[in-house]
């Protein structure tokens, strides 16, 4: 229950930085995705279940709040989170080289995957101009923000998973 309350706090906290902070602070307007960052780094460290389930809640509040339909942010990011799942196997904390690729190819995918699906299929067909102005710009920044949050979600983790270990103990 404490795992569910806190992520859903991380998720509300992002989304509302997100939307506020970030606005503001936009490089050629251009912001940074934490909402991929949220559904990557918790599908890496807790497993596909996980990432799927943050990925789905994230991409349908951004789908509320911002998308043109419903559940189409949804799909693409419970998609991301389960596959960043995939790679829990292998996921060492102490590494962050790992997460930044995640995260990075993440990002990427999610403005390839809108291109296709949202301006490709309608006839526009400036991929270098979208490309160069907002899926690199994006990616670049989400970077940037990795680097100061990815470590706050991996020691709220680690922390997280020391008290479930210490409740499990005191019930066996």
């Amino acid at each position: 229950m404490l795992r569910k309350t806190v992520v859903a706090i991380f998720i509300l906290v992002c989304f509302i930085l997100q939307c506020s902070v970030f606005k503001s602070l936009a490089f050629a307007n251009v912001i940074p995705n934490l909402m991929i960052i949220l559904t990557s780094a918790f599908g890496f460290m807790r497993g596909e279940k996980e990432g799927l389930v943050i990925g789905f809640v994230c991409g349908l509040l951004s789908d509320i709040f911002f998308g043109n339909f419903l559940g189409f942010c949804a799909l693409i990011l419970m998609y991301i989170g389960y596959l960043n799942g995939k790679f829990s196997r292998i996921f060492y904390p102490e590494d962050i080289k790992l997460p930044l690729a995640l995260i990075v190819t993440s990002d990427l995918s999610y403005g390839l995957i809108c291109y296709i699906l949202l301006f490709l299929l309608r006839g526009r067909f400036q991929f270098t101009y979208y490309f160069v102005h907002i899926i690199l710009p994006e990616a670049l920044y989400t970077i940037v923000v990795t680097l100061f949050l990815y470590p706050l979600l991996l020691k709220v983790n680690e922390k997280l998973e020391a008290y479930e270990r210490k409740r499990a103990q005191k019930f066996v």
